[in-house]
């Protein structure tokens, strides 16, 4: 009998890997569909109401893509219409078959200060924020998933989501003066975009109840010391920055892009494993605080939060 049970628990374990690898290699699945109360057109219909910046994606023959969010007026602050055009550059990215990295960085020399705040005081519901949760959780982890060896280029401030963000990418480099910060705890929620989950894997756990719970200011320095970051930047200039991103990132996309893209999916696949359970768990724990008293009384005390 004993043997029965271990060989049903094997069985039950192969299965389980096998339907993980299809989801690892296979481009345009995401985490939630309408079976776990997901309704993807209902959602960007929802964001179509909130407009303003832009996600721009420039492909070079070098097999390099720059991904710049454009909304500089708020600090490059995530609209509505900005997460739809995300999620339209990630499949771009996903059908770029000589594509080997990317650099992801915000116009105007700062990074990005997360969502803006008309969606978030607009979307005030537990319902309306989980469904945007599933939304970012399934375009960032498809980002997260592409081919392409990823680095964010932080500029400025990387605040909140725009701090979630850059835990997608596979490396992050700062420029001397920039800090990042979570500052969900603030405005009485958590990380809803996979950022907890992904911090942890990044930065440790008991690293990242700090970082987290403190909100702590993460200066390049400190950054640099916890393992946040690859390297601290010689330059805070726009433009020289993005050409000490590129000239850092070469040393990594040396090769065929077939090579390169074979390499990052099996890093993924190594590295993913039950990792859809971790971020179910982050999108149930926020439909208890999202809309709950904390995140009003915050959102109607500070209107935004503070540095």
């Amino acid at each position: 009998m004993v043997w029965k049970r271990e060989m049903a628990k094997s069985l039950l374990k192969t299965s389980s890997l096998s339907g993980r690898t299809k989801l690892l290699h296979q481009t345009g699945l995401s985490l939630y569909s309408t079976s776990h109360g997901f309704y993807e057109e209902e959602v960007k219909k929802t964001l179509q109401q909130f407009p303003g910046g832009s996600i721009d994606l420039q492909k070079e023959d070098n097999g390099i893509g720059i991904l710049t969010l454009n909304n500089p007026s708020k600090m490059n602050a995530f609209s509505g219409v900005m997460m739809l055009q995300l999620l339209e550059k990630v499949i771009e990215l996903e059908n770029w078959t000589e594509g080997k990295g990317l650099i992801v960085r915000g116009a105007k020399n700062t990074f990005s200060s997360g969502s803006d705040l008309n969606a978030v005081k607009s979307l005030g519901t537990p319902e309306d924020g989980m469904a945007v949760c599933m939304f970012m959780q399934n375009t960032l982890t498809r980002f997260m998933r592409l081919p392409l060896i990823s680095v964010a280029l932080v500029q400025g401030w990387a605040l909140g989501g725009g701090a979630e963000f850059t835990t997608a990418c596979d490396f992050r480099l700062m420029t001397p003066e920039s800090k990042i910060r979570f500052v969900h705890k603030e405005m009485g929620i958590i990380p809803s975009w996979g950022g907890t989950t992904r911090l942890v894997e990044i930065i440790g756990s008991r690293q990242a109840l700090k970082v987290l719970s403190g909100a702590l200011k993460l200066d390049s320095k400190n950054a640099l010391n916890i393992g946040m970051v690859e390297e601290v930047l010689q330059s805070s200039d726009e433009t020289k920055s993005l050409e000490e991103a590129q000239e850092w990132l070469k040393q990594f996309i040396q090769g065929p892009p077939e090579v390169i893209r074979a390499l990052k999916k099996s890093v993924c696949s190594g590295r993913e494993l039950y990792l859809e359970e971790a971020l179910q768990n982050e999108r149930d724990l926020l439909g208890t605080v999202w809309g709950g008293p904390a995140n009003l009384e915050a959102i109607a005390k500070k209107g935004k939060f503070n540095k």
